[in-house]
C-alpha cells in the first residue's frame, strides 16, 4: 500500500521540479535565449529570482502569479506546465510501479516539451524528438514491453505513415500539409508504444484536432483551410493516454 501511494507522490513531485525546466525551455528556446545558462530572472523586470521564489507551483499560488519585486504577473504558461508535469508523474505512478513508471513519466515529460513547443512555434525539435526515439529504444532493450519488435515496427510504420500522407498531399495539392517533424514524432511514439497502439493514437489525435476546429468555429473565429495547426502536440495529448491505458489494461 505504502509503494502505490510513494511512486504517485515521487513521481508527481518530481514531475512538479522537470516542469519547471520545461517551461523555461518553452518560453526561453524558440526566442533563441539560453536554456540552462544565467539564472532566472522575471521577464518583466529583470530581477534575479530567488530560491523561495522558484518552487514549483507553490511560488507562484503564494505570490499570487506577481513578480515579488515588480508585481508584473508571472507567465501562466510557468505554473500550467508544472502543473501538467505534475499530473503526468503522478499518473504513471498510479498505474503502475518501478522502473516502468519511471519510464512511463518521462515519456510523458518528453512528449510534454514537444506538445507545448508546437503549440508555441509550431516547432518539433529534433533533438527532443531523437531523444525520445532514443529512450524509446532503451526501454526496449530493457525488456519493457511491448516487445523490441513490436516497437521497431511500431517506428518504421509510425514515421513510414505520416511520411507518405505528407508526400501524397504534396503532389496533389502542391503544398505541405504536415510539418517535417510530425512523422518523426509519430515514429518515435511507435518505439514506445508498439505498432498496435499507432491507429488508436492517430485516431484519438485527429479526434482532439476537429474539435479544436469546431470549438473555433462555435466560438465565432474564423478557419481557413490553410491554417496550421499543431498536429504534433495532437499527437502528443493522444500518445500519453494510450501508454496509461496500455499499462492499466496489462497491470
Amino acid at each position: 500500500m505504502r509503494e502505490a501511494l510513494a511512486w504517485p507522490v515521487m513521481l508527481g513531485v518530481l514531475g512538479a521540479i522537470i516542469g519547471s525546466f520545461i517551461a523555461a525551455l518553452v518560453i526561453r528556446w524558440p526566442e533563441g535565449r539560453s536554456v540552462v545558462g544565467g539564472r532566472s530572472a522575471c521577464d518583466a523586470c529583470g530581477h534575479v529570482l530567488r530560491a523561495r521564489d522558484l518552487v514549483p507551483i507553490a511560488s507562484a499560488l503564494v505570490l499570487r502569479g506577481r513578480c515579488r519585486d515588480c508585481g508584473a504577473p508571472i507567465d501562466p504558461r510557468h505554473p500550467a506546465i508544472e502543473v501538467a508535469a505534475l499530473a503526468i508523474g503522478a499518473a504513471a505512478g498510479a498505474v503502475v510501479q518501478g522502473p516502468e513508471a519511471m519510464a512511463g513519466a518521462v515519456f510523458g515529460w518528453l512528449l510534454l516539451a514537444l506538445a507545448a513547443l508546437d503549440v508555441e512555434a509550431l516547432w518539433l525539435p529534433n533533438r527532443i524528438t531523437g531523444t525520445l526515439a532514443a529512450a524509446g529504444l532503451a526501454t526496449g532493450v530493457l525488456g519493457l514491453e511491448p516487445s523490441f519488435e513490436e516497437r521497431l515496427i511500431g517506428g518504421v510504420g509510425g514515421f513510414g505513415a505520416l511520411w507518405l500522407i505528407a508526400a501524397v498531399y504534396r503532389r496533389v495539392r502542391g503544398r505541405h500539409g504536415l510539418g517535417g517533424g510530425d512523422p518523426k514524432l509519430l515514429g518515435a511514439i511507435g518505439l514506445w508504444l508498439g505498432w498496435r497502439m499507432l491507429p488508436p493514437v492517430l485516431l484519438l489525435a485527429s479526434l482532439v484536432g476537429l474539435g479544436l476546429v469546431l470549438f473555433r468555429q462555435f466560438s465565432g473565429r474564423t478557419v481557413a483551410r490553410d491554417d496550421a495547426l499543431p498536429f504534433g502536440a495532437f499527437l502528443a495529448l493522444a500518445a500519453y493516454p494510450a501508454w496509461l491505458a496500455m499499462v492499466w489494461v496489462r497491470a
